[in-house]
Protein backbone atom coordinates (compact mmCIF):
# COMPACT_ATOMS: atom_id res chain seq x y z
CA UNK A 1 0.00 0.00 0.00
CA UNK A 2 1.15 3.54 -0.73
CA UNK A 3 1.01 6.20 1.97
CA UNK A 4 -1.96 7.66 0.12
CA UNK A 5 -3.97 4.46 0.26
CA UNK A 6 -3.02 3.99 3.91
CA UNK A 7 -4.30 7.45 4.70
CA UNK A 8 -7.57 6.63 2.92
CA UNK A 9 -7.90 3.58 5.19
CA UNK A 10 -7.34 5.82 8.23
CA UNK A 11 -9.94 8.33 7.00
CA UNK A 12 -12.52 5.56 6.61
CA UNK A 13 -11.47 3.92 9.91
CA UNK A 14 -11.11 0.64 8.03
CA UNK A 15 -10.56 -2.16 10.56
CA UNK A 16 -9.47 -4.55 7.80
CA UNK A 17 -6.02 -3.01 8.06
CA UNK A 18 -5.65 -3.16 11.85
CA UNK A 19 -2.33 -4.90 12.45
CA UNK A 20 -1.13 -4.48 8.86
CA UNK A 21 0.24 -1.03 9.63
CA UNK A 22 0.11 1.70 12.27
CA UNK A 23 -0.05 5.45 11.96
CA UNK A 24 1.37 8.12 14.24
CA UNK A 25 0.46 11.77 14.62
CA UNK A 26 3.43 14.10 14.91
CA UNK A 27 1.45 16.85 16.65
CA UNK A 28 0.29 14.61 19.51
CA UNK A 29 3.12 12.07 19.73
CA UNK A 30 0.61 9.20 19.69
CA UNK A 31 0.34 6.16 17.39
CA UNK A 32 -2.89 4.31 16.57
CA UNK A 33 -4.47 1.50 14.61
CA UNK A 34 -6.16 2.47 11.30
CA UNK A 35 -9.66 2.09 12.79
CA UNK A 36 -9.06 4.48 15.70
CA UNK A 37 -12.31 6.40 16.35
CA UNK A 38 -10.50 9.64 17.21
CA UNK A 39 -10.67 12.67 14.91
CA UNK A 40 -8.72 11.98 11.72
CA UNK A 41 -5.49 14.02 11.66
CA UNK A 42 -4.28 16.00 8.67
CA UNK A 43 -2.25 13.92 6.26
CA UNK A 44 0.80 16.16 6.62
CA UNK A 45 0.95 15.27 10.32
CA UNK A 46 0.77 11.49 9.83
CA UNK A 47 3.59 8.95 9.68
CA UNK A 48 3.14 5.24 8.93
CA UNK A 49 4.94 2.28 10.52
CA UNK A 50 4.89 -1.45 9.77
CA UNK A 51 4.98 -2.43 13.46
CA UNK A 52 4.08 -0.97 16.84
CA UNK A 53 7.71 -1.40 17.86
CA UNK A 54 8.83 0.88 15.02
CA UNK A 55 6.40 3.57 16.15
CA UNK A 56 7.60 3.24 19.74
CA UNK A 57 11.22 3.39 18.60
CA UNK A 58 10.47 6.71 16.91
CA UNK A 59 9.22 8.15 20.19
CA UNK A 60 5.45 7.74 19.81
CA UNK A 61 3.16 6.57 22.62
CA UNK A 62 0.32 4.06 22.27
CA UNK A 63 -3.17 5.50 21.96
CA UNK A 64 -5.18 4.70 25.08
CA UNK A 65 -8.43 4.89 23.15
CA UNK A 66 -7.89 2.42 20.31
CA UNK A 67 -5.18 0.32 22.05
CA UNK A 68 -3.01 -0.44 19.00
CA UNK A 69 -1.16 -3.18 20.89
CA UNK A 70 -4.31 -5.36 20.85
CA UNK A 71 -4.71 -5.72 17.08
CA UNK A 72 -4.57 -8.97 15.10
CA UNK A 73 -1.10 -9.89 13.87
CA UNK A 74 -0.16 -9.22 10.28
CA UNK A 75 -1.06 -12.10 7.95
CA UNK A 76 2.17 -11.37 6.10
CA UNK A 77 4.24 -13.31 8.62
CA UNK A 78 2.25 -16.49 7.96
CA UNK A 79 2.64 -16.15 4.20
CA UNK A 80 6.32 -15.27 4.17
CA UNK A 81 8.79 -18.11 4.51
CA UNK A 82 11.91 -15.91 4.50
CA UNK A 83 14.04 -14.97 7.46
CA UNK A 84 11.95 -11.95 8.48
CA UNK A 85 8.71 -13.93 8.48
CA UNK A 86 10.29 -16.77 10.46
CA UNK A 87 11.82 -14.30 12.92
CA UNK A 88 8.48 -12.60 13.55
CA UNK A 89 6.81 -15.93 14.31
CA UNK A 90 9.60 -16.85 16.76
CA UNK A 91 9.52 -13.46 18.47
CA UNK A 92 5.76 -13.86 18.85
CA UNK A 93 6.37 -17.21 20.55
CA UNK A 94 8.65 -15.51 23.11
CA UNK A 95 12.00 -16.87 21.91
CA UNK A 96 13.85 -13.56 22.41
CA UNK A 97 12.62 -13.33 26.01
CA UNK A 98 13.70 -16.90 26.73
CA UNK A 99 16.88 -17.25 24.66
CA UNK A 100 17.91 -13.74 23.69
CA UNK A 101 18.86 -12.47 20.24
CA UNK A 102 21.62 -15.09 20.04
CA UNK A 103 19.06 -17.86 20.50
CA UNK A 104 16.80 -16.34 17.87
CA UNK A 105 19.68 -16.09 15.39
CA UNK A 106 20.75 -19.67 16.04
CA UNK A 107 17.25 -20.97 15.34
CA UNK A 108 17.15 -18.99 12.11
CA UNK A 109 20.61 -20.08 10.99
CA UNK A 110 21.93 -16.50 10.65
CA UNK A 111 24.29 -14.34 12.67
CA UNK A 112 22.80 -12.00 15.26
CA UNK A 113 24.10 -9.04 13.22
CA UNK A 114 22.34 -10.25 10.07
CA UNK A 115 19.06 -10.70 11.93
CA UNK A 116 19.33 -7.26 13.50
CA UNK A 117 20.15 -5.58 10.20
CA UNK A 118 17.39 -7.24 8.19
CA UNK A 119 14.64 -6.65 10.76
CA UNK A 120 15.65 -3.01 11.11
CA UNK A 121 15.69 -2.55 7.34
CA UNK A 122 12.21 -4.03 6.78
CA UNK A 123 10.36 -3.30 10.00
CA UNK A 124 12.09 -0.28 11.47
CA UNK A 125 12.86 -2.19 14.68
CA UNK A 126 15.25 -4.94 15.76
CA UNK A 127 14.42 -8.13 17.66
CA UNK A 128 14.92 -6.54 21.09
CA UNK A 129 12.53 -3.67 20.29
CA UNK A 130 9.95 -6.06 18.82
CA UNK A 131 10.12 -8.27 21.91
CA UNK A 132 9.94 -5.19 24.15
CA UNK A 133 6.72 -4.08 22.47
CA UNK A 134 5.27 -7.53 23.05
CA UNK A 135 6.34 -7.50 26.71
CA UNK A 136 4.62 -4.16 27.24
CA UNK A 137 1.40 -5.59 25.78
CA UNK A 138 1.60 -8.56 28.16
CA UNK A 139 2.24 -6.20 31.06
CA UNK A 140 -0.84 -4.13 30.20
CA UNK A 141 -3.00 -7.26 30.15
CA UNK A 142 -1.72 -8.36 33.56
CA UNK A 143 -2.09 -4.88 35.04
CA UNK A 144 -5.67 -4.56 33.84
CA UNK A 145 -6.96 -8.09 34.39
CA UNK A 146 -5.15 -9.34 37.52
CA UNK A 147 -4.65 -8.06 41.09
CA UNK A 148 -0.99 -9.18 41.06
CA UNK A 149 1.58 -6.88 42.67
CA UNK A 150 3.35 -4.70 40.13
CA UNK A 151 6.75 -6.22 40.87
CA UNK A 152 5.43 -9.70 40.06
CA UNK A 153 3.88 -8.44 36.83
CA UNK A 154 7.21 -6.92 35.78
CA UNK A 155 8.98 -10.27 35.86
CA UNK A 156 6.01 -12.30 34.66
CA UNK A 157 5.82 -10.19 31.49
CA UNK A 158 9.51 -10.73 30.75
CA UNK A 159 11.23 -7.59 32.02
CA UNK A 160 14.66 -7.94 33.60
CA UNK A 161 13.98 -5.43 36.37
CA UNK A 162 11.19 -3.38 37.92
CA UNK A 163 12.97 -0.19 36.88
CA UNK A 164 13.08 -1.31 33.23
CA UNK A 165 9.40 -2.22 33.49
CA UNK A 166 8.41 1.16 34.95
CA UNK A 167 10.41 3.10 32.37
CA UNK A 168 8.93 1.12 29.47
CA UNK A 169 5.33 1.51 30.63
CA UNK A 170 5.79 5.27 31.07
CA UNK A 171 7.38 5.59 27.65
CA UNK A 172 4.79 3.54 25.74
CA UNK A 173 1.58 4.46 27.57
CA UNK A 174 2.49 7.83 29.14
CA UNK A 175 1.24 6.42 32.46
CA UNK A 176 2.78 4.79 35.48
CA UNK A 177 1.94 1.10 35.95
CA UNK A 178 -0.48 2.13 38.72
CA UNK A 179 -2.13 4.67 36.42
CA UNK A 180 -2.40 2.13 33.60
CA UNK A 181 -4.09 -0.33 35.96
CA UNK A 182 -6.62 2.32 36.98
CA UNK A 183 -7.37 3.09 33.31
CA UNK A 184 -8.53 -0.39 32.39
CA UNK A 185 -11.42 -0.44 29.90
CA UNK A 186 -14.98 -1.40 30.78
CA UNK A 187 -16.48 -4.72 29.79
CA UNK A 188 -18.21 -3.22 26.79
CA UNK A 189 -15.11 -1.41 25.47
CA UNK A 190 -14.45 -2.09 21.82
CA UNK A 191 -10.69 -2.40 22.19
CA UNK A 192 -8.44 -4.07 24.72
CA UNK A 193 -8.82 -7.05 27.04
CA UNK A 194 -11.97 -7.77 28.98
CA UNK A 195 -11.85 -5.96 32.33
CA UNK A 196 -12.20 -9.04 34.46
CA UNK A 197 -10.11 -9.94 37.46
CA UNK A 198 -8.16 -13.17 37.22
CA UNK A 199 -9.07 -15.89 39.65
CA UNK A 200 -11.28 -18.91 39.22
CA UNK A 201 -12.14 -17.58 35.76
CA UNK A 202 -8.51 -17.32 34.67
CA UNK A 203 -6.99 -14.39 32.78
CA UNK A 204 -9.64 -13.07 30.42
CA UNK A 205 -8.51 -11.97 26.96
CA UNK A 206 -10.02 -10.82 23.72
CA UNK A 207 -8.28 -12.60 20.85
CA UNK A 208 -8.73 -10.12 18.03
CA UNK A 209 -9.20 -11.07 14.38
CA UNK A 210 -10.03 -9.23 11.19
CA UNK A 211 -13.47 -10.40 10.18
CA UNK A 212 -15.47 -12.21 9.10
CA UNK A 213 -14.67 -15.37 11.07
CA UNK A 214 -16.27 -18.75 10.35
CA UNK A 215 -16.32 -19.84 13.98
CA UNK A 216 -18.77 -22.73 13.49
CA UNK A 217 -16.54 -24.44 10.92
CA UNK A 218 -13.41 -23.98 13.05
CA UNK A 219 -15.09 -25.38 16.16
CA UNK A 220 -16.55 -28.27 14.16
CA UNK A 221 -13.08 -29.10 12.87
CA UNK A 222 -11.56 -29.06 16.37
CA UNK A 223 -14.46 -30.92 17.97
CA UNK A 224 -14.30 -33.81 15.47
CA UNK A 225 -10.61 -34.32 16.29
CA UNK A 226 -10.63 -33.65 20.06
CA UNK A 227 -8.61 -36.20 22.05
CA UNK A 228 -10.00 -37.32 25.38
CA UNK A 229 -7.94 -35.97 28.27
CA UNK A 230 -6.33 -33.00 26.51
CA UNK A 231 -9.31 -31.45 24.67
CA UNK A 232 -13.04 -31.07 25.09
CA UNK A 233 -15.86 -29.04 23.60
CA UNK A 234 -18.79 -28.19 25.84
CA UNK A 235 -22.10 -26.50 25.04
CA UNK A 236 -24.38 -26.49 22.03
CA UNK A 237 -23.38 -25.42 18.48
CA UNK A 238 -23.30 -21.66 18.26
CA UNK A 239 -22.44 -21.31 21.94
CA UNK A 240 -19.68 -23.88 22.42
CA UNK A 241 -16.50 -23.54 24.46
CA UNK A 242 -13.37 -25.31 23.29
CA UNK A 243 -10.99 -26.26 26.13
CA UNK A 244 -7.55 -27.80 25.96
CA UNK A 245 -4.35 -28.27 27.93
CA UNK A 246 -1.11 -26.57 26.95
CA UNK A 247 2.50 -27.64 27.43
CA UNK A 248 4.38 -24.35 27.80
CA UNK A 249 8.07 -23.38 28.26
CA UNK A 250 7.78 -22.68 32.01
CA UNK A 251 4.85 -24.85 33.03
CA UNK A 252 1.42 -25.98 31.91
CA UNK A 253 -1.86 -24.28 31.20
CA UNK A 254 -5.49 -24.66 30.23
CA UNK A 255 -7.08 -22.49 27.54
CA UNK A 256 -10.80 -21.91 27.02
CA UNK A 257 -12.19 -20.17 23.94
CA UNK A 258 -15.83 -19.32 23.28
CA UNK A 259 -17.33 -19.96 19.85
CA UNK A 260 -19.55 -16.89 19.64
CA UNK A 261 -17.48 -13.93 18.34
CA UNK A 262 -17.85 -10.47 19.79
CA UNK A 263 -17.36 -7.02 18.35
CA UNK A 264 -19.68 -7.04 15.36
CA UNK A 265 -17.64 -9.71 13.60
CA UNK A 266 -20.35 -10.41 11.02
CA UNK A 267 -19.50 -7.18 9.23
CA UNK A 268 -16.24 -5.67 8.03
CA UNK A 269 -15.14 -4.41 11.41
CA UNK A 270 -13.51 -7.58 12.66
CA UNK A 271 -14.06 -8.80 16.18
CA UNK A 272 -12.69 -11.08 18.85
CA UNK A 273 -13.09 -14.44 20.55
CA UNK A 274 -13.35 -14.51 24.32
CA UNK A 275 -10.52 -16.55 25.83
CA UNK A 276 -9.51 -17.50 29.35
CA UNK A 277 -6.07 -18.79 30.27
CA UNK A 278 -5.27 -20.70 33.46
CA UNK A 279 -1.48 -20.80 33.75
CA UNK A 280 0.83 -22.40 36.28
CA UNK A 281 3.42 -19.72 35.35
CA UNK A 282 2.34 -16.23 34.31
CA UNK A 283 5.58 -15.90 32.34
CA UNK A 284 3.91 -18.11 29.73
CA UNK A 285 1.07 -15.67 29.02
CA UNK A 286 2.51 -14.31 25.76
CA UNK A 287 3.46 -17.74 24.47
CA UNK A 288 0.08 -19.27 25.38
CA UNK A 289 -1.78 -16.40 23.71
CA UNK A 290 0.22 -16.66 20.49
CA UNK A 291 -0.20 -20.43 20.33
CA UNK A 292 -3.96 -20.15 20.67
CA UNK A 293 -3.95 -17.53 17.94
CA UNK A 294 -2.09 -19.94 15.65
CA UNK A 295 -4.47 -22.79 16.48
CA UNK A 296 -7.49 -20.65 15.57
CA UNK A 297 -5.77 -18.91 12.61
CA UNK A 298 -6.69 -15.50 13.99
CA UNK A 299 -4.04 -13.52 12.09
CA UNK A 300 -5.33 -14.51 8.65
CA UNK A 301 -6.55 -11.96 6.12
CA UNK A 302 -9.92 -13.38 4.97
CA UNK A 303 -10.38 -10.55 2.48
CA UNK A 304 -7.20 -11.42 0.57
CA UNK A 305 -8.02 -15.14 0.65
CA UNK A 306 -11.59 -14.69 -0.56
CA UNK A 307 -10.71 -12.20 -3.29
CA UNK A 308 -8.06 -14.50 -4.70
CA UNK A 309 -9.87 -17.85 -4.51
CA UNK A 310 -13.11 -16.36 -5.82
CA UNK A 311 -11.43 -15.78 -9.16
CA UNK A 312 -11.66 -19.54 -9.72
CA UNK A 313 -15.19 -20.70 -10.66
CA UNK A 314 -14.49 -23.98 -8.87
CA UNK A 315 -14.10 -22.18 -5.54
CA UNK A 316 -16.18 -19.03 -5.94
CA UNK A 317 -19.41 -20.68 -4.76
CA UNK A 318 -17.69 -22.37 -1.81
CA UNK A 319 -16.06 -19.12 -0.72
CA UNK A 320 -19.40 -17.30 -0.84
CA UNK A 321 -21.01 -20.02 1.30
CA UNK A 322 -18.39 -19.84 4.07
CA UNK A 323 -17.16 -16.32 4.58
CA UNK A 324 -14.11 -16.06 6.76
CA UNK A 325 -13.20 -19.75 6.64
CA UNK A 326 -9.92 -20.38 8.44
CA UNK A 327 -7.15 -22.98 8.25
CA UNK A 328 -6.62 -24.12 11.87
CA UNK A 329 -3.04 -24.55 13.01
CA UNK A 330 -1.82 -26.05 16.27
CA UNK A 331 -0.65 -25.12 19.76
CA UNK A 332 2.23 -27.59 19.59
CA UNK A 333 3.99 -28.70 16.42
CA UNK A 334 5.32 -31.91 17.99
CA UNK A 335 1.86 -32.90 19.17
CA UNK A 336 0.36 -32.27 15.74
CA UNK A 337 3.03 -34.33 13.98
CA UNK A 338 2.44 -37.31 16.28
CA UNK A 339 -1.32 -37.02 15.79
CA UNK A 340 -0.87 -36.89 12.02
CA UNK A 341 1.02 -40.20 12.08
CA UNK A 342 -1.56 -41.76 14.39
CA UNK A 343 -4.28 -40.74 11.94
CA UNK A 344 -2.63 -42.06 8.78
CA UNK A 345 -5.01 -43.98 6.52
CA UNK A 346 -7.81 -44.22 9.09
CA UNK A 347 -11.14 -42.50 9.61
CA UNK A 348 -11.46 -39.49 11.90
CA UNK A 349 -13.19 -41.46 14.72
CA UNK A 350 -10.56 -44.22 14.58
CA UNK A 351 -7.69 -41.72 14.64
CA UNK A 352 -9.30 -39.89 17.51
CA UNK A 353 -9.71 -43.13 19.48
CA UNK A 354 -6.07 -44.09 18.92
CA UNK A 355 -4.81 -40.63 19.87
CA UNK A 356 -6.88 -40.69 23.07
CA UNK A 357 -5.37 -44.07 23.95
CA UNK A 358 -1.85 -42.64 23.52
CA UNK A 359 -2.75 -39.73 25.84
CA UNK A 360 -4.14 -42.08 28.50
CA UNK A 361 -1.12 -44.39 28.34
CA UNK A 362 1.73 -41.90 28.03
CA UNK A 363 0.39 -38.39 28.72
CA UNK A 364 1.56 -36.37 31.69
CA UNK A 365 -1.24 -36.08 34.29
CA UNK A 366 -2.25 -32.59 35.35
CA UNK A 367 -1.61 -31.70 38.98
CA UNK A 368 -5.33 -30.97 39.21
CA UNK A 369 -7.79 -32.18 36.54
CA UNK A 370 -10.28 -29.66 35.15
CA UNK A 371 -13.52 -31.10 33.86
CA UNK A 372 -12.61 -33.57 31.13
CA UNK A 373 -9.02 -32.28 30.92
CA UNK A 374 -6.68 -34.61 32.75
CA UNK A 375 -3.36 -34.76 30.86
CA UNK A 376 -0.78 -32.96 28.80
CA UNK A 377 -0.01 -34.57 25.45
CA UNK A 378 2.95 -37.00 25.77
CA UNK A 379 6.41 -35.52 25.36
CA UNK A 380 8.22 -36.77 22.26
CA UNK A 381 11.23 -38.09 24.20
CA UNK A 382 8.84 -40.27 26.24
CA UNK A 383 7.18 -41.61 23.08
CA UNK A 384 10.55 -42.32 21.49
CA UNK A 385 11.36 -44.73 24.33
CA UNK A 386 7.89 -46.22 24.81
CA UNK A 387 7.06 -49.71 23.54
CA UNK A 388 3.52 -48.70 22.41
CA UNK A 389 2.63 -52.39 22.09
CA UNK A 390 -0.50 -52.02 24.23
CA UNK A 391 -2.12 -49.63 21.74
CA UNK A 392 -2.90 -52.26 19.11
CA UNK A 393 -1.24 -50.38 16.27
CA UNK A 394 0.31 -52.18 13.31
CA UNK A 395 4.04 -52.77 13.76
CA UNK A 396 4.86 -50.48 10.84
CA UNK A 397 2.97 -47.51 12.25
CA UNK A 398 4.38 -48.08 15.72
CA UNK A 399 7.89 -48.00 14.22
CA UNK A 400 7.07 -44.82 12.30
CA UNK A 401 5.73 -43.16 15.44
CA UNK A 402 8.85 -43.96 17.45
CA UNK A 403 11.12 -42.82 14.62
CA UNK A 404 9.23 -39.54 14.32
CA UNK A 405 9.25 -38.98 18.08
CA UNK A 406 13.02 -39.52 18.20
CA UNK A 407 13.57 -37.10 15.28
CA UNK A 408 11.43 -34.47 16.99
CA UNK A 409 13.13 -34.95 20.34
CA UNK A 410 16.67 -34.56 18.99
CA UNK A 411 15.82 -31.68 16.66
CA UNK A 412 16.34 -33.54 13.38
CA UNK A 413 12.86 -32.40 12.34
CA UNK A 414 12.37 -28.77 13.45
CA UNK A 415 8.74 -27.80 13.97
CA UNK A 416 9.01 -24.63 16.04
CA UNK A 417 7.22 -21.44 15.03
CA UNK A 418 10.11 -20.23 12.89
CA UNK A 419 11.17 -23.48 11.26
CA UNK A 420 12.16 -23.49 7.60
CA UNK A 421 9.10 -25.11 6.03
CA UNK A 422 10.87 -26.63 3.04
CA UNK A 423 13.62 -28.10 5.20
CA UNK A 424 11.15 -29.49 7.74
CA UNK A 425 9.09 -31.19 5.03
CA UNK A 426 12.23 -32.65 3.49
CA UNK A 427 13.33 -34.10 6.83
CA UNK A 428 9.86 -35.54 7.42
CA UNK A 429 9.89 -37.30 4.05
CA UNK A 430 13.28 -38.79 4.91
CA UNK A 431 11.66 -40.68 7.82
CA UNK A 432 10.50 -44.16 6.95
CA UNK A 433 6.72 -44.45 6.93
CA UNK A 434 5.91 -40.78 6.34
CA UNK A 435 4.58 -39.97 2.88
CA UNK A 436 3.73 -36.74 1.05
CA UNK A 437 0.17 -36.42 2.45
CA UNK A 438 1.29 -36.68 6.08
CA UNK A 439 4.29 -34.39 5.56
CA UNK A 440 2.08 -31.84 3.80
CA UNK A 441 -0.57 -31.99 6.50
CA UNK A 442 2.08 -31.37 9.17
CA UNK A 443 3.43 -28.48 7.12
CA UNK A 444 -0.07 -27.00 6.81
CA UNK A 445 -0.99 -27.15 10.48
CA UNK A 446 2.20 -27.44 12.56
CA UNK A 447 4.06 -24.80 10.53
CA UNK A 448 1.03 -22.70 9.63
CA UNK A 449 1.73 -22.74 5.90
CA UNK A 450 -1.23 -21.16 4.06
CA UNK A 451 -0.18 -22.66 0.71
CA UNK A 452 -0.36 -26.45 1.04
CA UNK A 453 -2.30 -28.65 -1.39
CA UNK A 454 -2.70 -32.27 -0.31
CA UNK A 455 -2.95 -33.66 -3.81
CA UNK A 456 -3.81 -37.19 -2.72
CA UNK A 457 -6.78 -36.10 -0.64
CA UNK A 458 -10.06 -37.57 -1.76
CA UNK A 459 -12.01 -34.36 -1.11
CA UNK A 460 -9.86 -32.35 -3.48
CA UNK A 461 -9.81 -35.02 -6.16
CA UNK A 462 -13.58 -35.45 -5.99
CA UNK A 463 -14.16 -31.71 -6.21
CA UNK A 464 -11.89 -31.34 -9.20
CA UNK A 465 -13.41 -34.33 -11.01
CA UNK A 466 -16.90 -32.95 -10.51
CA UNK A 467 -15.87 -29.60 -11.93
CA UNK A 468 -13.76 -30.92 -14.77
CA UNK A 469 -10.77 -28.94 -13.50
CA UNK A 470 -7.22 -30.15 -13.91
CA UNK A 471 -4.78 -30.51 -11.02
CA UNK A 472 -2.45 -28.05 -12.75
CA UNK A 473 -5.09 -25.35 -12.25
CA UNK A 474 -4.44 -25.46 -8.51
CA UNK A 475 -1.35 -23.32 -9.01
CA UNK A 476 -3.75 -20.45 -9.56
CA UNK A 477 -4.84 -20.81 -5.93
CA UNK A 478 -1.38 -19.86 -4.58
CA UNK A 479 -0.58 -18.64 -1.97
CA UNK A 480 -3.86 -19.75 -0.33
CA UNK A 481 -4.11 -23.44 -1.24
CA UNK A 482 -4.52 -24.51 2.40
CA UNK A 483 -7.74 -22.50 2.51
CA UNK A 484 -8.88 -24.14 -0.72
CA UNK A 485 -8.38 -27.50 1.02
CA UNK A 486 -10.64 -26.43 3.88
CA UNK A 487 -13.31 -25.24 1.47
CA UNK A 488 -13.32 -28.68 -0.18
CA UNK A 489 -13.37 -30.47 3.16
CA UNK A 490 -16.29 -28.37 4.41
CA UNK A 491 -18.18 -28.95 1.17
CA UNK A 492 -18.21 -32.70 1.80
CA UNK A 493 -21.00 -34.33 3.83
CA UNK A 494 -18.38 -36.45 5.59
CA UNK A 495 -15.04 -35.35 7.14
CA UNK A 496 -11.79 -36.04 5.25
CA UNK A 497 -10.67 -39.65 4.93
CA UNK A 498 -7.53 -39.17 7.01
CA UNK A 499 -7.55 -37.99 10.59
CA UNK A 500 -5.16 -35.96 12.70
Amino acid sequence: MSDGSKYEAVCSRDARFDGDFFFAVTTTGIYCRPSCPATTPKQKNVRFFPTAAAAQGSGFRACRRCRPDAVPGSAEWNVRADMVGRAMRLIGDGVVDREGVAGLAQRLGYSARQVQRQLNAELGAGPVALARAQRSHTARILLQTTPLPIAEIAFASGFASVRQFNDTIREIYALTPTGLRAARPGKTARFGPVAQQAGAGGIALRLAFRGPYAAAEVFNYLERRALTGIEETIGEPGARTYRRTLRLPNGSGIAEVDERPGGGSDGNGGGWLECRLHLSELRDLTTATQRMRRLLDLDADPYAVADHLSQDPLLATLVAQRRGLRSPGTCDGHELAVRAVLGQQVSVPAGRKLGSAVVAAHGEPLAEPSGGLTHLFPATDDLAEASLTQLGMPDSRRATLRTLAAALADGTVPLDAGADRDQAEKELLNLRGIGPWTAGYIRMRALGDPDVLLEGDVAVLAGMRNSGARMADSDDWRPWRSYAMHHFWNARAQPPARAA
